[in-house]
């Protein structure tokens, strides 16, 4: 596919659209506008032309007005009230400081395309511009109803971050290729988890796309997205879909989804439940022993098959005994530990909190330990009004628990 075929025949320049599913109505809610090129009787993506800087920008810029106007012609003959996912290279928009753009959106006004339908899909990654000018522009969007989306959070993430909280966009668009490879550990499914935290945080909806099979789908499901795209749930195609053609599938997806979360949430309330009462009978039965490193190493022996780390801290975080760890060859006293403080990490206070209120012990989410690198969960429990036990369970146990690794 040669760039001057391109130029030269612009009525082969052809939009195709992506639908886009929703988790809260199992329905096609909007699609996103893909560039494609006829020759013949095949049909290419326009991905590389738009990708080539060795073609001048006003040329590329032309192009992907052409498919933008072509897009909106058919979709203002479409009776539904659904969003248009459009991708702009902050590179080109800027090329006329976003006029053109702005002028096609508005000028379809009139045939019923509102500009609160419109979602513009921004990429920075090879910008060199003033980021303020951009940033002025979008917000300029903003005034008309237009909503901004990031596109490929999860692929090249690390350089999206900082610009979160300045651009504040409605919708993150999460790269879930990626998932594809058997290469793919737990650290990278963790920093999409994270992502999610992040959107909630900043009030932006979650947009998964690039799903390609069962798993991804519940992946998405599983970390907080509202949206879902890619070739499991509906290839590109010239012509819309219809919104409910996935609906009761989908939603019997879903369903399937919620059962096996429940069933995890009830493995892990069922564990912290034993964990309390073990844990209770076996203090009870030691209650005796005032000084916390011989009550740490009575629990060790009881509990070896279990638990790797022991601790206890006050209400503030402080520690109030040496760690108790369990080596290949047995428990030993880490006293270096006694004194430190741990209230910053995320939860710990709120976790006291929840303890001293509920007179209970709780059972933490998963996570990466610091020192081992394991993923594992803390079993905390109060001791008296004012100190509180900490238990570190062992990845090898939790993998024997169905549901909480």
């Amino acid at each position: 596919m040669d760039a001057l075929d391109i130029l030269t025949n612009p009525e082969d320049v052809i939009p195709f659209f992506q639908p886009i599913f929703s988790a809260d109505e199992h329905r096609v809610i909007g699609y996103e506008i893909l560039g494609r090129f006829r020759m013949g009787t095949e049909i290419s993506s326009l991905g590389p032309f738009f990708n080539d800087k060795q073609i001048p920008e006003d040329y590329r810029l032309e192009v992907d007005n052409t498919v933008l106007r072509k897009a909106l012609e058919k979709a203002a003959r479409l009776k539904e009230d659904v969003l248009w996912f459009v991708n702009r290279d902050a590179e080109l928009l800027m090329h006329d400081n976003g006029d053109q753009f702005l002028q096609l959106i508005l000028e379809f006004r009139e045939q019923g395309i509102k500009p609160e339908q419109i979602v513009l899909e921004i990429s920075e990654r090879n910008y060199d511009g003033e980021l303020d000018h951009l940033d002025h522009l979008l917000t300029y969007y903003r005034t008309y109803g237009i909503k901004i989306a990031i596109g490929k959070m999860g692929h090249d993430s690390s350089s999206h971050l900082d610009r979160l909280g300045q651009l504040a966009p409605e919708i993150l668009k999460v790269d879930l290729q990626a998932l594809n490879s058997s290469a793919t550990g737990r650290a990278y499914q963790d920093i999409l988890y994270s992502l999610s935290l992040m959107a909630r945080k900043i009030g932006a909806t979650l947009l998964f796309e690039n799903i390609e099979t069962v798993f991804q789908l519940q992946f998405a499901w599983k970390n907080g997205g509202r949206y879902y795209q890619g070739f499991y749930l509906k290839k590109p195609d010239a012509q819309f879909t219809d919104s409910d053609i996935l609906k009761e599938w989908l939603r019997n997806e879903c369903l399937t989804f919620i059962v096996s979360k429940k069933k995890k949430l009830e493995s892990v309330f069922l564990l912290s439940e034993e964990f309390h009462t073990t844990v209770q009978e076996l203090l009870n039965r030691y209650r005796k022993i005032v000084e916390y490193s011989e009550l740490l190493a009575a629990l060790s022996k009881e509990m070896s098959h279990m638990a790797f780390r022991m601790y206890v801290c006050d209400e503030d975080g402080y520690q109030k005994s040496p760690n108790i760890f369990k080596h290949e060859d047995g428990w030993s006293l880490q006293p270096e530990y006694s004194g430190k403080n741990w209230s910053w990490r995320p939860y710990f206070l709120e976790n006291i909190i929840k303890m001293r209120f509920r007179k209970k012990g709780i059972l933490s989410d998963r996570y990466s330990d610091i020192e081992t690198g394991e993923v594992i969960r803390t079993f905390s429990m109060p001791l008296d009004v004012k100190d509180y036990l900490f238990i570190d369970l062992d990845a090898g146990y939790l993998y024997g628990r169905e549901g909480l690794l």
